[in-house]
């Protein structure tokens, strides 16, 4: 049986690995910026992008934002970076939205801001992002830039469950079978622990094996 401190540990693990994350480029339908960035001609990918992103388009200024923050094609630039990763994230692409919400978290470039950072992976989790979702997740679960709210926390997490993630399969697992969040529900922890098991977790294969072994019937005295 998971224990509420095991899954306590899962969620603060999940969310620090999401936040150490080093987000690629992001790979639009093929054009010249894309292919030249693929081919390392980062001189040429940078005017490709930066024309592009002059002219509105919201993927090319993701692209240059993380050229220009990475020193690619030129010194670091982090400020200049951040200018264009917020348009782009005004304009609504998901991933400048997650990674604009890790820049408030970790304080990268603009004042440390839990309650920013909410904010953004609040709209890239609407879109389906699925690390924005464990992000916005976590938030409530710890009342970490949004008010404590399990029910929440639970939504989002099963969210980013149904997308596929494994941290958040087993977290949303470990609530149904305890009922956190969620009305307790044994058969769909076990669905739940079973999907992040087929995924390589070996701690929410023994939890499967656990639940199905108390969902099974008792055997009948002779």
């Amino acid at each position: 049986m998971a224990s509420r401190s095991e899954t306590h540990s899962r969620v603060r693990v999940t969310a620090i690995l999401l936040a150490v994350v080093t987000v690629t480029v992001a790979a639009p339908t093929p054009d010249t910026g894309w292919r030249a960035y693929q081919k390392r001609d980062y001189p040429a990918a940078r005017a490709d992008f930066e024309q592009r992103a002059r002219d509105g388009d919201r993927v090319a200024q993701f692209n240059l934002a993380m050229m220009l923050m990475r020193g690619e094609a030129g010194a670091t630039d982090v400020a200049g970076g951040l200018t264009w990763l917020r348009r782009s994230a005004d304009a609504g692409l998901a991933q400048a939205q997650y990674n604009l919400g890790l820049m408030y978290e970790n304080g990268v470039g603009v004042a440390r801001s839990l309650t920013e950072a909410t904010l953004w992976w609040s709209k890239a989790a609407e879109q389906g992002h699925s690390d924005a979702q464990v992000q916005l997740a976590t938030q409530y679960f710890l009342g970490r830039g949004a008010p404590k709210d399990w029910k929440l926390a639970a939504k989002w997490y099963e969210a980013a469950a149904e997308r596929g993630d494994p941290g958040a399969q087993y977290i949303i697992a470990s609530f149904y079978e305890h009922g956190d969040g969620v009305p307790r529900d044994l058969n769909k922890a076990l669905a739940w622990y079973v999907q992040a098991a087929r995924q390589g977790d070996v701690g929410a294969a023994a939890q499967a094996k656990d639940i199905a072994r108390r969902l099974s019937p008792a055997p009948r005295a002779p």
